[in-house]
């Protein structure tokens, strides 16, 4: 299974108790990061002089709470597209930090260093033979630069991979369903916070599908403490905390609930079966 991810914390949020279960289960499990996250906003100030703007030493910082996550989520295999330092955080849509000749951004469909960001990845992919190759969808999730670029870059080394002679596999596109997120976000703004955040509206949380717009839910159940540890470790990004419903809140402290499901979407690959639990089902 490989992983394809813009920034450190977007593995531990988006999917972190997925690549938990699997990592536990005994399934290979590489994660490909593509930047280092050196344009993030800092949580509370926390190492505030490393950020972009001061010593720009961020970058660094994150590559350990990075490793960090990933032995929380029991990833031995953890990758750099490209190698460490090849791509840069492009920074919020519209930001000048886009302009920067290594900003990620630049990967995108069309994008100067798309073909280079796929060459990179389908060399990963061919090395590793994966079953499932798991991303973000075309918005990115919320729309950031950089998660749009990884999946354009996910989906065109995803073609270059299955185009050879290769096992079975499926790319997938981690999805929040709506009304689950809805229901969630009401449970837990019901209970008590452990700080005071501010309440977002629904349509404050990125994208989000309908119904019938995923295929596999993986229930989080005892991988939820892995999650929230790999999340922890993610401290200059985020705070995260355990209830009836875990949350968590960005930078933006913003409280979000963590669902007990995570959903993927299939863009390629074997059919899925009707209720699967298992991101390699019927496989």
């Amino acid at each position: 299974m490989v992983a394809v991810h813009a920034h450190p914390d977007d593995e531990s949020i988006t999917m972190g108790a997925t690549l938990a279960r699997y990592a536990a289960i005994g399934v290979p499990v590489t994660l490909v990061t593509a930047t280092l996250g050196e344009q993030g906003e800092l949580m509370y100030g926390r190492c505030g002089g490393l950020d972009a703007d001061h010593a720009d030493q961020l970058g660094g910082y994150r590559l350990a709470e990075l490793e960090r996550a990933c032995r929380a989520m029991g990833i031995g295999d953890r990758r750099m597209l490209g190698g460490l330092g090849c791509f840069r955080d492009s920074g919020m849509a519209g930001e000048p930090s886009a302009a920067h000749p290594r900003a990620f951004i630049g990967a995108q469909t069309g994008g100067p260093r798309h073909g280079e960001a796929v060459a990179a990845l389908a060399h990963v992919l061919d090395e590793l033979r994966p079953r499932a190759v798991l991303s973000y969808d075309a918005t990115g999730g919320y729309g950031h630069p950089d998660h749009i670029a990884a999946h354009d870059v996910t989906v065109a080394a995803f073609a270059h991979y299955v185009a050879r002679a290769v096992p079975a596999c499926r790319l997938l596109e981690v999805v929040r369903p709506r009304a689950a997120v809805r229901d969630a976000l009401e449970r837990l703004w019901a209970g008590p916070l452990p700080e005071v955040f501010e309440r977002p509206a629904l349509d404050e949380l990125g994208t989000l599908v309908g119904e019938a717009e995923w295929d596999i839910g993986i229930p989080v159940g005892p991988w939820a403490a892995a999650r929230r540890a790999a999340m922890a470790a993610h401290a200059t990004q985020l705070t995260v905390w355990a209830g009836s419903v875990d949350g968590f809140a960005l930078t933006n402290l913003k409280a979000q609930p963590l669902l007990p499901v995570e959903y993927f979407r299939m863009l390629s690959g074997p059919p899925v079966p009707p209720g699967a639990t298992d991101l390699m089902a019927g496989m």
